[in-house]
């Protein structure tokens, strides 16, 4: 199945589209007070409401913030749009909050998790959460991480599909085995990205009743363990097939062992349907990769080389072929390999690295073929040196920071300078240089509000704003910005902004 698919992709001359395929990232983060505490404030009062926000949104507590990029097929151009919503985020914070930047959270006593346990504003969705609860406990609901979605261009997938027609009957049919092709290969090799970014080494007090002897000392990653966000041994869904899958995933939720697809924690998720069974006929239109801690080496919370050597990564992952006969086999293999990679002590080699050579001689092997580009090499340079070097990696880094068995005190102190940075900036939108101030002022308050915004040039070069909300799309020049104040401009443009319900239909993400 999907037999020299590398081959098919150079004979169409598809590299550079495949370079572009689209990427948005979810980044989940928790806020807190001066002492590094979870915040105990309400979610931030200038944001508009969570019933329809499409850049910020809260998730299992009320002080975690997630922060959504629209999908781009540029890195950076998601990471501009990240880096403006990070920095409206920051100069929203209420009071003395910050932002914690690490995956696993900060120290939690008693009070903390009845604070936790006790507050939560969200009707629609609280019986998921007190179900979560009782399941699953309060901790684990308060990890953090980044999700990556991930997209292949339509017109890369319809003309590959016209190399295989006598293999698949629909175009639908197609594009579901690409893309669960790449899933499967994701949970073979989900070790190397647990290695690569993993950043979750230890758990502050509070987080375990008991810390299972397995975590006495540091390690990779505790988030992507079997101690960490994931679903109970007994309770995995397989990716044996994508109709196996997608079986196995609907019993689930019919049964009563999964209150819903959104209790699937698997490494990737399907998206794009809102059933199971309608990816058969509708399709798979995108993956949402899980695996990702949040990295306290960039305010941002996700590294740019990350970004780069994942889109090299992904279209390793489609292009390497899954025999049958061995794919149970290889992914029981992939998933035992994560959880021993996610535990091993972060500053020696990993005992799978001879495997990670391999896998990096095959995608240089790849890049040369498809004529990759200097940011795809440098991805693959550094992070091949970082396999070679445990020391380099980002639990090994944390590691050097641990005093008295926590990382209390730097996640402080990384917050505290992230806020100042954010805060003294000279602009108020460091992405947007060439905008004047008022500019800058309405676009945030647009964000804050729940405005999509996007920035765009006409056929002279001169920036267009565009603002859409609810299905109404406004465009406005820089001069029509000047002298108005932004809410009283956005609330004319938009007149039922303020007239939307305060519940109805809210985005699940717990």
């Amino acid at each position: 199945m999907l037999d020299n698919l590398l081959a098919v992709i150079r004979e169409e001359h598809l590299a550079e589209q495949l370079y572009h395929s689209l990427v948005g990232l979810e980044v989940e983060e928790q806020r807190i007070d001066q002492q590094g505490r979870l915040s105990r404030r309400p979610h931030p009062s200038k944001f508009g409401s969570r019933t329809f926000h499409p850049y910020f949104q809260t998730d299992f507590t009320e002080s975690q913030l997630e922060v959504i990029t629209d999908p781009n097929p540029n890195i950076g151009g998601t990471l501009d749009q990240l880096d403006t919503l990070q920095t409206v985020a920051y100069r929203t914070l209420e009071g003395d909050d910050r932002i914690w930047p690490l995956s696993m959270p900060p120290v939690m006593d008693e009070t903390d998790l009845q604070f936790v346990a006790d507050h939560f504003e969200r009707p629609a969705v609280k019986p998921y959460r007190e179900y979560l609860v009782k399941k699953y406990g309060l901790q684990h609901g308060c990890m953090t991480g980044v999700h990556v979605n991930y997209s292949l261009p339509d017109p890369v997938i319809h003309r590959l599909f016209s190399h295989y027609t006598d293999e698949f009957e629909t175009i639908v049919a197609f594009k579901n085995a690409l893309y669960f092709r790449i899933a499967q290969n994701f949970v073979r090799y989900q070790w190397l990205l647990t290695y690569l970014f993993g950043a979750s080494p230890i758990a502050e007090a509070g987080f375990f009743e008991t810390p299972p002897a397995e975590l006495a000392g540091p390690v990779r990653s505790i988030r992507n363990s079997r101690f960490g966000f994931v679903n109970r041994p007994e309770e995995q869904v397989t990716y044996a097939s994508l109709d196996r899958h997608l079986q196995q995933l609907q019993a689930k939720i019919d049964e009563g062992t999964y209150f819903s697809a959104h209790e699937f924690y698997g490494p990737v998720r399907l998206k794009g349907q809102a059933n199971a069974q309608d990816f058969l006929t509708g399709g798979i239109q995108y993956l949402e990769l899980r695996d990702f801690d949040n990295t306290p080496w960039t305010p941002n919370g996700v590294s740019r080389h990350a970004l780069y050597f994942l889109k090299m990564f992904m279209i390793y992952l489609m292009t390497q072929p899954l025999p049958a006969g061995k794919a149970l086999e290889l992914l029981a293999t992939g998933r035992q390999r994560n959880q021993l990679v996610a535990l091993e002590d972060p500053r020696s080699a990993t005992q799978f690295q001879a495997s990670g050579q391999r896998v990096f001689r095959e995608m240089r092997a790849m890049a040369d073929q498809l004529q990759a580009h200097n940011e795809q090499w440098g991805a693959i340079d550094d992070l091949e040196e970082v396999l070679m070097h445990p020391e380099l990696t980002p639990a090994a880094k944390l590691v050097t920071y641990i005093k008295d068995g926590s990382l209390m005190a730097f996640g402080q102190r990384v917050a505290r300078q992230w806020y100042h940075d954010r805060i003294t900036a000279a602009r108020l939108l460091p992405q947007s240089p060439r905008l004047g101030t008022e500019t800058q002022r309405l676009i945030m308050t647009a964000l804050q509000l729940g405005i999509r915004f996007y920035q765009v040039r006409d056929e002279d070069g001169e920036d267009m704003f565009m603002f859409t909300f609810d299905g109404i799309t406004q465009v406005l020049q820089e001069r029509d910005t000047m002298g108005k104040a932004p809410e009283e401009l956005l609330r004319r443009l938009f007149p039922d902004l303020q007239a939307l319900p305060v519940e109805g239909p809210q985005k699940n993400n717990l």
